[in-house]
């Protein structure tokens, strides 16, 4: 298998994924107005909603918990900041939920999360994406706008409301996925799912210090009813404007329906129903992006549910700045998750690069680089612009690995791209599952030094999913996926 695969990629130096002999007459559909970049742009609103949902617990999480130190600077290791605003607003309810509760209730949704991955590869590739990816996050929506009812019965509650929440937006990834496999024209995939899943980026780059806001003028509970709300409307717009495929499209160009489906003739697998199980849990390149997706998302969901309170009760920042300061890395993130698509496309188009190297590449850059920032953030103690900056600089970086294993299920098997994000985003959902309990129990104390060894154990995970996939990763489609 890996014999054929590595034959196949002195093929993919010369016109990266496209068979040569099939491309020569595909006329390339103009980009602007076009249904396939109508569907990044809204899938990408659809993606920001779930990250909204998922991170504005970790914000309103300061605020739902009873401070249980004084209000000076002591509840802060580092002295807190003035801050001549108006009042805090403290209508809502507060609870007394220790660290260890807190971390289960952050950690809670990924329990939900990982049951619907490979479930929701699996259905989007027999039944279709678009209502599939639809229904899940609606009902996401809907769990959100009880939270508030939930936190008020109970931990045990909330906890349940979150893993219910995890289940429904568990499909997000797998059906996207599916769909970008009958879509995304292949010397176009890195342009198009980077714009399609840097809406999580932008999702928590609004969601975090909005969430911090609505706590501080309104109260938490408003923080699920507004989000809740705007899932409503991508719900309502994702329905009146999205197909399966191009042949199912209304709306759709001709010329655009010919382009994309001409492009994709030869890498797709002409049977629906039968998926190589076998194949695809023996296949190497496989466990190269499961290790990788795991080894950064150990940092990514560390970092999204628990820099809230990193700032909160190391540096000192009020629930208003919190969350304006929490979204400064995810900010960083996005832009570089776009601007890496365009290169990694152009870097293969263009200058004909091959994809397993563009991949790895841009994986490399995009997970050692986060470790090292993240480390050096341990280091700066309370010197607030140097904390900020490293930390922006480590998330930002990570997005650059957008375009390098994040893509790379749809280079190997595109036909069962789907079913490979549910096996990889399983494992990697396992971060956002043990990585916030992990580092609640070690940050009991809440010191710099006890942070730094979060830091560390996200950092070395990091730079070992970094070596495992440059060393076993591949850029072209793996002889049992095309049938």
């Amino acid at each position: 298998m890996d014999h054929s695969a590595s034959d196949s990629e002195t093929e993919d130096h010369g016109q990266p994924l496209l068979r040569q002999r099939s491309t020569g007459d595909i006329q390339k559909a103009p980009a602007c107005c076009s249904s396939r970049y109508g569907l990044a742009f809204l899938s990408c609103y659809g993606f920001f909603v779930v990250y909204a949902l998922r991170v504005n617990l970790s914000v309103a999480m300061v605020d739902m918990v009873k401070n249980h130190s004084s209000t000076n600077a002591s509840s802060s290791v580092c002295p807190h900041h003035s801050n001549p605003i108006p009042k805090h607003n403290y209508t809502a309810s507060v609870y007394d939920w220790d660290s260890t509760t807190q971390g289960w209730i952050l950690g809670s949704f990924f329990y939900g999360y990982i049951f619907t991955q490979i479930p929701g590869g699996y259905l989007a590739r027999k039944y279709g994406a678009k209502w599939l990816l639809g229904i899940g996050i609606l009902c996401t929506v809907i769990f959100t706008l009880l939270t508030p009812l939930a936190a008020d019965l109970g931990a045990g509650y909330l906890i349940a409301v979150r893993v219910l929440e995890g289940i429904g937006e568990g499909v997000s990834y797998p059906a996207m996925h599916a769909m970008w496999a009958s879509w995304a024209p292949p010397l176009e995939r890195s342009r198009l799912l980077t714009i399609s899943y840097a809406g999580g980026q932008l999702g928590t780059v609004v969601a975090l210090p909005l969430s911090g806001q609505i706590c501080f003028y309104l109260d938490w509970t408003y923080v699920f009813y507004i989000f809740g709300v705007v899932g409503l409307v991508w719900f309502v717009l994702w329905t009146c404007f999205v197909s399966n495929s191009p042949s199912s499209h209304k709306r759709i160009s001709e010329a655009e329906r010919t382009y994309i489906t001409s492009s994709l003739k030869n890498e797709l697998s002409p049977t629906t129903d039968r998926i190589p199980w076998a194949s695809i849990f023996k296949s190497m390149p496989l466990w190269a992006i499961v290790v990788a997706h795991f080894s950064f998302n150990w940092t990514f969901y560390t970092l999204l549910t628990l820099l809230p309170t990193y700032m909160n009760d190391i540096l000192g920042f009020s629930i208003q700045q919190n969350g304006m300061l929490s979204a400064v890395p995810y900010l960083g993130c996005w832009c570089l998750t776009v601007m890496g698509g365009q290169l990694a496309d152009l870097l293969r188009e263009r200058f004909h690069f091959r994809t397993v190297v563009v991949r790895k590449a841009f994986t490399i850059v995009g997970m050692v680089g986060p470790a090292v920032f993240l480390v050096a953030a341990g280091y700066t103690n309370c010197d607030y612009f140097l904390a900020i900056a490293f930390l922006t600089i480590s998330s930002s970086l990570g997005g650059i690995s957008a375009s390098g294993f994040n893509i790379n299920h749809l280079d190997i098997a595109p036909s069962y791209a789907g079913v490979l994000l549910g096996i990889t985003n399983s494992f990697a959902t396992i971060p956002g599952m043990v990585g916030p309990v992990i580092a609640r129990s070690l940050t009991k104390s809440n010191t710099i030094a006890e942070w730094r060894i979060v830091f560390y154990i996200s950092a070395a995970i990091n730079i070992f999913g970094a070596i495992f996939f440059t060393i076993f990763g591949k850029g072209t489609v793996q002889p049992w996926a095309v049938q």
